[in-house]
């Protein structure tokens, strides 16, 4: 006997939810902790993640991106815990706004800003070879989003060169995107992350590594979202930021710890 209308409606969205959950929803449900982590900081965040699986049996799922980007994320309902930014002054607000717990914050990383070209010999005086200008395109990140394209900038106006180069820059929404500027030769060289260089697969190339005190110190900080305050896995993902075998993947990677 065929089934009324009615019923067999009612059936088949049962059906169709129970698809949609084991598609979704489980999925959903995969990642004890979900962490925003600025885009620096992609291949350091991978090997963390599979150390934390380690150690912990827990699982970690990132989304990776500039600094300020994620921070609007956040600040618009964004289903993160945690918040690995590239600076201290997004999390402090979070944490002064309410979005982030209180006395979880901490600097887990210090960056390193360099020039670079996958090219050897692109330049031998760093210095001189931007004062001529004898390139076409140099890459740096958005300073108005990401920390790294801020201390490029720094970098620009302590040499005087911010103005003159300004028909020459183009900026990655990311420092991933102006790294991969770079890395293709779409531009001669740019302002990216020792640690990008560092996990490059050609280690051949030009680089210099600025002075710090050419920029302001990239502290890059972390914080527990409070909408997340009783996610246990979250707290056990700060805390193992912190530990000893998570500092020595973050050195390795070209970052300092000791701050």
């Amino acid at each position: 006997m065929p089934l009324p209308r009615t019923d067999y409606s009612q059936r088949l969205s049962l059906c169709l939810g129970l698809i949609l959950f084991l598609t979704f929803g489980s999925h959903a449900r995969a990642a004890d902790v979900r962490i925003a982590v600025a885009a620096n900081f992609t291949d350091t965040t991978r090997n963390l993640i599979a150390a934390f699986g380690e150690e912990t049996s827990l699982q970690a799922e990132a989304s990776y991106g500039s600094t300020g980007k994620l921070y609007a994320q956040i600040d618009n309902g964004a289903p993160f815990d945690v918040f690995l930014a590239a600076d201290r002054r997004r999390p402090e607000l979070l944490e002064e706004n309410g979005q982030g717990v209180p006395g979880t914050r901490f600097t887990y990383a210090r960056g390193k800003l360099v020039l670079w070209s996958p090219v050897p010999d692109t330049f031998d005086d760093p210095k001189d070879w931007l004062e001529s200008g004898a390139f076409a395109r140099l890459a740096i990140a958005n300073p108005k989003t990401a920390p790294y394209g801020l201390a490029a900038r720094e970098v620009l106006t302590e040499m005087g060169l911010w103005d003159s180069l300004q028909s020459r820059l183009v900026r990655g929404d990311s420092i991933a995107q102006t790294f991969q500027f770079v890395a293709t030769t779409n531009a001669q060289s740019g302002f990216v992350a020792l640690s990008q260089v560092r996990a490059w697969d050609h280690k051949d190339g030009s680089l210099w590594l600025i002075p710090q005190s050419y920029y302001s110190p990239i502290n890059q900080q972390a914080i527990l979202l409070t909408r997340s305050e009783k996610n246990d896995a979250a707290r056990q993902w700060l805390d193992f930021l912190r530990s000893d075998k998570a500092r020595r993947i973050i050195e390795a990677a070209g970052y300092e710890t000791e701050l």
